[in-house]
């Protein structure tokens, strides 16, 4: 079983999945939807998917804290 990072890492760790996963699933259809299904897709996306991914880790790292307290404001 592989070694599992300590939970002090789990600020750093969720955002860096939610961004990959997100910007991996919005820049697919967004390019989708500029350009169609062409022969150069692969490279278009991916370009894509790493700018948006570059804004987006950094971008959710100051915001998920104050997320977190307007969720807390919201719900009980």
């Amino acid at each position: 079983m592989a070694k599992k990072l300590p939970a002090k890492y789990e600020t750093k760790v969720m955002p860096l999945i939610l961004s990959i996963l997100m910007t991996f699933i919005v820049s697919l259809v967004s390019t989708i939807r500029a350009v169609g299904m062409t022969d150069n897709f692969m490279q278009l996306w991916s370009q894509a998917w790493l700018i948006s991914w570059l804004v987006a880790f950094p971008v959710l790292l100051i915001l998920l804290p104050i997320v977190k307290r307007l969720t807390k404001v919201i719900v009980e």
